[in-house]
C-alpha cells in the first residue's frame, strides 16, 4: 500500500549550477533537471563561477544563458567583491541576495579586508539578505557588521555547535538573522570522511557527532530556518585528482533524506515544509507558483544510488537506505516529473 501526500514545490536557496565557466561539472539544463527530480521547483544559484557574478554584465549574461532552457524556476545571488560594490544599485532588483565569502572555498571571491567588508555591509540594500560563508570565528565578525549596519543576514551551511550558539544569541538580541543547514552535515560526520575519501571533502568540512546533534536540536528549537542543499557538483576525475575540489551534489538526495528523517521520527512533515518551502519563500521573497506541487510516497523504501540527473553522476549518500520516494512533480499545472522521466523545460528565470 502506498501512502501518497502532496508537498509544495520546494525552494533551494543555495545551489551551484556551474554555468558559465565550469559546465563539465553541471549546467543550467542538467542542474535544473536534478532540481525537479529532487522535488525542487525553485533554486537560487550562487555567484562563485570561474566567471564570477560580480558585475551587471556578468549577471545579465547568466540570465541570458538560463532563459528558455531551465526545468525549474531559477533566480540568482550577486557576488560581493571590492569591484562589485559599484554595481549594487544596478542589480539589487534582479537578484535575491548578496553572497559574501569570508572563508576560503571554491572560486576567487574571498574577502578578508576589514575596510572592504565594512563597505559591503554599508552599501548593500537593507531589503535583501547578505548571505555569508562564515565559519567559526568569522561568523562573529559577520554578525557584528550586520548589527552595525542593520542588514538582513543569512548564514549558509552552518556546521558547528558554536555557530548555532552564536546565531541563537543573535536572534535573542533581535538581529534580523536566519540560517540554513545541509543534509551532508545532518546525515554525515567526520567519521564518514574516512570512508568517502575525496568524495567527502567539502566546505565547511564534515564535523563531529556533537556538532551534528546541535544542528538537529537547532532545527527542533527553531534556530535553524531552512535546509539548503549546497549542491556543488564536481566530476569524478576532479575529485580523484591531486588537487581535490570542495563540494558534493545534493539536489536529488535532500528531500529523500528528509523524508527518511520523517519516517524515523526525527522530523515532522510540518517542520519539513517549513524548512524547505515556507521559510525560504519568506526570507528570499520568492514569487508564488500556482498549481505547483510534489507528490511523494511516504512509505516506499529504496536504496539511494548514483543514477542521477546531475552531470557529475555521484552522491556521497550512495548505498544509504531511504524511505519516501518522489513520485510526481507538477509546475504551474504542467507535469514535469513522473517519477522516472522529466518533461519540459517549463521553468522561468526570476528577475
Amino acid at each position: 500500500m502506498s501512502n501518497l501526500i502532496k508537498l509544495p514545490g520546494l525552494i533551494d536557496p543555495h545551489v551551484h549550477l556551474r554555468e558559465p565557466g565550469a559546465t563539465q561539472k553541471e549546467d543550467f539544463i542538467t542542474g535544473t533537471k536534478a532540481a525537479i527530480a529532487g522535488g525542487y521547483t525553485t533554486v537560487l544559484d550562487m555567484p562563485n563561477n570561474p566567471i564570477p557574478t560580480v558585475t551587471q554584465q556578468a549577471l545579465e549574461e547568466k540570465i541570458k544563458l538560463a532563459t528558455g532552457k531551465v526545468y525549474s524556476d531559477i533566480g540568482f545571488h550577486f557576488g560581493a567583491s571590492r569591484e562589485s560594490i559599484q554595481y549594487f544599485k544596478q542589480v539589487e532588483d534582479k537578484v535575491f541576495g548578496l553572497k559574501l565569502y569570508m572563508n576560503h572555498t571554491t572560486g576567487e571571491l574571498l574577502i578578508e579586508d576589514a575596510t572592504v567588508l565594512e563597505e559591503i555591509f554599508s552599501e548593500w540594500t537593507k531589503g535583501k539578505p547578505i548571505l555569508v560563508h562564515a565559519e567559526a570565528d568569522t561568523l562573529a565578525k559577520a554578525i557584528s557588521l550586520a548589527k552595525k549596519y542593520g542588514n538582513k543576514l543569512h548564514v549558509c551551511h552552518v556546521s558547528l555547535k558554536a555557530e548555532i550558539d552564536m546565531i541563537r544569541a543573535a536572534k535573542s538580541e533581535g538581529l534580523d538573522i536566519t540560517c540554513e543547514v545541509t543534509c551532508h552535515h545532518l546525515f554525515l560526520t567526520e567519521e564518514d570522511q574516512q570512508r568517502l575519501g575525496p568524495f567527502g571533502i567539502m566546505r565547511p568540512p564534515l564535523s563531529s557527532k556533537e556538532d551534528q546533534s546541535a544542528l538537529w536540536y537547532g532545527i527542533e528549537e527553531g534556530v535553524v530556518d531552512m535546509i539548503g542543499s549546497d549542491h556543488a557538483p564536481h566530476t569524478k576525475d576532479e575529485k580523484l585528482s591531486e588537487k581535490v575540489p570542495n563540494g558534493v551534489p545534493g539536489l536529488e538526495t535532500t528531500l529523500p533524506l528528509l523524508l527518511t528523517a520523517v519516517d524515523d521520527g526525527r522530523l515532522t512533515l510540518d517542520k519539513l515544509i517549513e524548512l524547505t518551502y515556507t521559510n525560504p519563500k519568506r526570507v528570499f521573497n520568492i514569487p508564488d507558483q500556482q498549481d505547483t506541487f510534489v507528490e511523494v510516497d511516504l512509505d516506499e523504501p529504496y536504496t539511494i544510488n548514483n543514477k542521477l540527473y546531475t552531470k557529475c553522476g555521484w552522491t556521497p549518500f550512495a548505498g544509504m537506505e531511504a524511505t519516501g520516494r518522489i513520485k510526481k512533480v507538477v509546475l504551474r499545472g504542467q507535469l514535469v516529473f513522473d517519477g522516472q522521466n522529466i518533461f519540459g523545460p517549463y521553468g522561468q528565470v526570476m528577475v
